[in-house]
């Protein structure tokens, strides 16, 4: 027997006896009833590192198909994963819109951050800072996800738990698809292609799969293209109030289209395009703020939901290099990009133009000297000049070589090595330079000839400054804009490089059945180097600009765990097992750290399973945590009343960056559950697990929110972080990476599937029908700064803070056929708030359900191929977002979505 062929039989048996996996299983009644031995060949137990047949991690691990990750035809596979309970999309293409971070497609479980989530492929690190959309959607097999933690059997990073990614390394022929998709609202177009091939070769003993995909996608620009999402904020409720309100139509009241006169005799005036004067049209005006009038917003230009471009490829050649070792080897390259406008570098109050300007017309000056007025203060909207765009570009390519094999009487070792590379280039053409704008804008007649000139010109000839006109939309020329604004540079390369090897195997046998162990050791380094450009090193922009990066760190590791049969076949404890591990972790920057699990599983009767896990879990600081340099960016924030000024919304600038003296933060974690398959209903699997995660030390930046409402709350330490002016106003914050107190959570996540013959129903009837219903339930999420705990659970229409939903649901009745399928399927989610860290006057979101629809129709063989056309649409009641759900996690903001495609295997 080859040891493709005992591995193939190994896990057959683990599947079919793993109700976690059984109870995720919806296309058939139980895996083992339902899929061959290629089917499950990929299945591993993700939460542990022994692979002894029929052992059940006591760690609670869910199975999500291929399948199923198809439901609702998602952009890939965090996307699709993000539809499920346990995860929360803090970052996508929707969140992503106007950040560096375009585009991204991390896992984030229970909402505690995706650095606290660890994505494997196939048991893995992998290059691309966990970003799946460099993952070919068409190879992947399955995703198992560890709904616990697990850094005893994976390391660092598995506090929340791990998403094990699995890639079809047996596929035999070819497959090839296209697919369409497009909104009610005639946007977010998007092509898809994929395609992959595999074939036996060398008489069966090797293996070799290619998979691939493109995808273009439209994105959806602007903001306000969507009801409830552009233009919306929070401003002051009242003048004697603390509270906060949310409303749409707000803009600056402090910039305009063309140039708002904010000073002086001319105040309250705006430039027409042809330069002459004309009275601005205010609102409610609230500081910067202003509701209703004609104040300019980014949210009419800037994205919703990110333009993107990408492909991917992957290779796999498996090779039995004799009947008992194994060869792989992988070769995985993605790359990603695009070039889309971003957000503007305006003037917000903070312009001074002097009365002899060279571009005033003759009558304001003649008017300003007879006020006695030499300068006036202005505000511009810069759609016309300085409204960035973003030209971002991520490649990844890894290189992954490993051998598997047995010893002696049944000993199975591993061991591989992997070289990864991941860039992260970005270039932000459109930011104003400080000293060209500033000299460009102080414009003077050149005496003589009466030509504009910069007023430097006249002590410096030599100088190349080219005037500027502001004074009107569209005014100022190519060759000013070009002299006064230049782009931002970021050239980034990270590299992974990590192996390991590992030993596992029976050693010897007790009465209740055979003591399993696994043993091995790891050893990681991550480094990464980020050059700027030298405008950004020169400091010379006005606003925004990229910072040089550099560090590395490398970690040795050592792991071992074993799992001991306590007791067998006797009444109420069937199957009494025993599951522990530990791990040390030696970090060059930190030093060494345990991590541990003891865990334990028992059939109670048949069909009916307990399991439970106490662990330590930990997690080290990762590169940009330890080594980012001041990072500039700018928020909305809330500042509370105080006894000298009112509450009141700005605008402000956020300083943040790396810290190197990050120490690990630990996590106490405990679960515990039972699953049932009830022998006498054949197909109904039900599973209840509770998760408690209490983590220390915890490695995070603060939002810039949040440090203002900390400080509010007594907090001298964050209050230490904000600058502000001699009047009390809000200047700037600094949200630097910090290790805070304590961050917690616990709850219930549950499960029911059920699987039968349609014939059980009505007679005669065609296929399989079958349904399952996914929830969680959050009972508390806080974090304690060590002076305030603030609970967020419920806190849930904002991306940049930490809330979640009480209660998500997730229910698919679907029916399977020879022939054909279809699903309809409802997500919901609970009533809460916007954001509960801040008093809203209208803070309440209802409660949510989300219904997609979708099916499938297999053709005639066409010339002996197998042909399927699908077609999917999600949000079908085409339901709005809460008012002022930019960049909610949870809530869709494309609308009703169209998605139609056909797939062709040979």
């Amino acid at each position: 027997m080859t040891l493709s062929s005992r591995r193939r039989s190994r896990l057959l048996t683990t599947c079919s006896l793993t109700p976690a996996v059984l109870a995720a299983c919806v296309a058939g009644a139980a895996v083992a009833q339902t899929e061959d031995a290629s089917e499950v060949e990929a299945i591993v137990v993700t939460g542990s590192r022994i692979d002894r047949a029929g052992f059940e991690a006591p760690t609670p691990t869910v199975k999500i198909t291929a399948e199923q990750l198809t439901v609702g035809a998602r952009s890939n596979v965090a996307a699709a994963l993000n539809d499920m309970p346990q995860f929360r999309a803090t970052t996508s293409p929707q969140t992503t819109g106007t950040n560096t971070g375009a585009g991204n497609a991390p896992l984030d479980l229970r909402g505690l951050g995706i650095s606290r989530t660890l994505i494997l492929l196939d048991g893995r690190r992998f290059s691309s800072e966990n970003d799946l959309n460099a993952i070919p959607n068409v190879l992947i097999k399955g995703v198992d996800v560890v709904t616990g933690g697990a850094s005893a059997a994976w390391g660092s990073g598995a506090v929340a738990g791990v998403a094990n990614i699995t890639i079809n390394r047996t596929l035999e022929g070819g497959k090839f698809g296209a697919q369409y998709g497009i909104s009610s609202y005639d946007d977010a177009e998007e092509f898809r292609f994929e395609g992959a091939y595999g074939a036996a070769f060398a008489d069966g003993r090797g293996h070799f799969v290619i998979g691939g995909e493109y995808l273009h996608n439209d994105g959806v620009t602007p903001k306000v293209s969507r009801p409830n999402v552009g233009r919306w904020a929070q401003v002051s409720a009242g003048p004697d109030t603390d509270a906060f309100i949310n409303v749409g139509d707000v803009g600056f009241s402090n910039a305009a289209y063309g140039g708002l006169i904010l000073s002086g005799i001319y105040k309250g005036k705006v430039f027409n395009p042809d330069g002459s004067l004309r009275n601005f049209q205010y609102g409610r005006v609230d500081k910067t703020l202003m509701v209703g009038g004609e104040g300019p917003s980014n949210d009419d230009l800037s994205p919703l939901v990110t333009p993107q471009q990408r492909y991917n490829l992957l290779a796999s050649v498996t090779y039995d290099l004799t009947d008992n070792v194994k060869l792989t080897a992988d070769v995985r390259h993605a790359r990603m990009w695009n070039d889309y406008i971003w957000f503007g570098d305006h003037n917000r109050g903070n312009l001074t133009i002097k009365s002899d300007n060279a571009f005033l017309p003759q009558a304001m000056k003649d008017a300003l000297a007879s006020a006695g007025e030499t300068s006036f203060t202005m505000g511009r909207f810069n759609s016309d000049l300085s409204y960035s765009r973003i030209d971002f570009e991520r490649v990844t390519t890894q290189l992954t070589f490993a051998l598997d094999g047995t010893i002696g009487d049944g000993w199975r070792w591993s061991g591989y090595v992997s070289h990864g590379e991941y860039e992260n280039n970005i270039d932000t053409p459109g930011f104003l330079l400080t000293k060209e704008y500033a000299q460009a804008v102080d414009s003077v007649l050149r005496p003589g000839t009466n030509t504009p000139i910069c007023r430097v010109a006249l002590t410096d000839p030599s100088t190349n400054c080219v005037p500027i006109n502001l004074f009107g939309l569209g005014a100022p020329s190519k060759e000013a804009i070009a002299y006064v604004t230049g782009t931002p540079q970021q050239r980034a390369r990270t590299t992974l490089d990590v192996g390991g090897i590992s030993l596992r195997g029976e050693p010897f046998s007790l009465p209740a059945g055979d003591v399993s162990i696994a043993v091995g050791a790891e050893a990681r380094r991550e480094k990464v180097v980020q050059h700027a450009g030298a405008l950004d090193r020169a400091k010379a922009f006005q606003t925004f600009s990229f910072s040089d990066m550099s560090g590395e760190f490398t970690v040795k590791e050592a792991f071992a765990e074993v799992l001991v049969p306590l007791v067998a076949d006797v009444p109420v404890f069937n199957r009494l097992e025993l599951n522990a591990a530990a791990r040390i972790s030696d970090y060059d920057t930190s030093g060494s750290i345990w991590s541990w699990k003891v865990g334990a599983t028992n059939e109670f009767f048949p069909g009916f399973r307990g399991r439970i896990t106490q662990s330590r879990d930990i997690r080290s600081a990762n590169l940009t945590e330890l080594f980012t340099t001041t990072t500039i960016g700018y928020n909305w924030i809330n500042d509370p009343r105080t006894p000298t000024r009112p509450a009141e919304t700005v605008y402000v600038k956020n300083i943040g960056g790396g810290n190197p003296n990050l120490k690990p933060e630990t996590a106490d974690t405990l679960t515990l559950g039972v699953t049932y398959a009830p022998p006498a209903i054949a197909g109904l699997n039900m599973s209840l697990d509770y998760f408690h995660i209490k983590i220390d030390d915890v490695i995070t930046t603060i939002a810039p929110q949040d440090v203002v409402t900390r400080c509010s709350l007594g907090n001298l330490d964050l209050c230490s972080r904000i600058t502000r002016d001699n009047a009390g106003s809000l200047l700037e914050t600094r949200s630097t990476y910090v290790n805070l107190s304590k961050y917690e959570t616990d709850g219930f996540d549950a499960e029911v599937s059920y699987t039968t013959s349609l014939d059980s129903f009505f007679e005669g009837a065609p296929g399989r029908v079958n349904l399952r219903l996914v929830g969680t339930w959050v009972n508390s999420l806080t974090t304690d700064d060590g002076v305030k705990e603030i609970e967020y659970v419920r806190s849930q229409g904002y991306s940049f803070g930490l809330g979640v939903p009480k209660l998500r649901l997730n229910g698919t009745l679907g029916w399977k056929g020879d022939d054909a399928s279809a699903y309809i399927r409802a997500r919901y989610i609970s009533e809460g708030a916007y954001n509960s860290t801040v008093k809203l006057v209208n803070n309440h979101i209802e409660a949510f359900t989300y219904v997609d629809i979708g099916g499938t129709v297999n053709l005639p063989d066409f010339q002996g191929n197998k042909v399927e056309l699908y077609g999917n649409i999600t949000n079908l009641f085409d339901k709005d977002p809460p008012p002022g759900s930019l960049y909610s996690p949870y809530y869709d903001v494309i609308g009703r979505y169209f998605t139609v495609g056909a797939r062709l295997s040979f």
